[in-house]
């Protein structure tokens, strides 16, 4: 059974940080290319960034480049997404994605940045 299980969000103050972490099992995780996303209300899911099977690669969306790293322990089978600089913008349901022949979705951590 797969499972891509998110943690780390919460309530943060504007200009503060967040780390979260996606942890895989169920697939072998060193075959996936990963990514986050993220979906606010009321609009659609986005495409925050993506890292190759060997951190090699990162891919960034506009919106967060240089405030938020995107990373991967392939020994832990996890991925992480370390946010920096909050803006109440970045408030959405943030999901992580294992992209293969056949994708599959996490269930999603909140993560709210207001004052």
């Amino acid at each position: 059974q797969v499972q891509l299980v998110e943690s780390g969000g919460g309530l943060v103050q504007p200009g503060g940080s967040l780390t979260l972490s996606c942890a895989a099992s169920g697939i072998t995780f060193t075959n996936y290319p990963m990514s986050w996303y993220r979906q606010a209300p009321g609009k659609e899911r986005e495409l925050v960034a993506s890292i190759s099977i060997t951190n090699a690669y990162t891919n960034y969306a506009d919106f967060v480049k240089g405030r938020f790293t995107i990373s991967r322990d392939n020994a832990k089978n996890t991925m992480y997404l370390q946010m920096n600089s909050l803006k109440p913008t970045d408030t959405a349901v943030y999901y992580c994605k294992a992209d293969g022949t056949r994708a599959y979705w996490g269930q999603g951590t909140q993560v709210t940045v207001s004052s």
